[in-house]
């Protein structure tokens, strides 16, 4: 065995013990965080400047995207 495989030996036990409902927090935390920028942006940045109707704004459709993949790993 080289020098490599005892590196990546170790480094897959570290990342072994860390348990899924850990990283489902942290990752689902993350899709939280990026839905609460998404809200927190203005809506001349998301909206084009000739856009009449509500539906064109993608602050609305980043939203919903993001609120549904919450929800899918949030239960799976």
């Amino acid at each position: 065995m080289t020098p490599l495989h005892h590196i990546g030996n170790f480094v897959r036990d570290l990342v072994v013990q860390i348990p899924m409902s850990a990283v489902r927090l942290l990752f689902v935390g993350t899709l939280v965080a990026v839905l609460i920028w998404v809200l927190r942006l203005p809506r001349e940045t998301t909206t084009a400047e000739n856009a009449t109707h509500w539906y064109q704004n993608l602050k609305i459709w980043a939203c919903l995207a993001l609120a549904i993949q919450i929800v899918i790993y949030s239960i799976f």
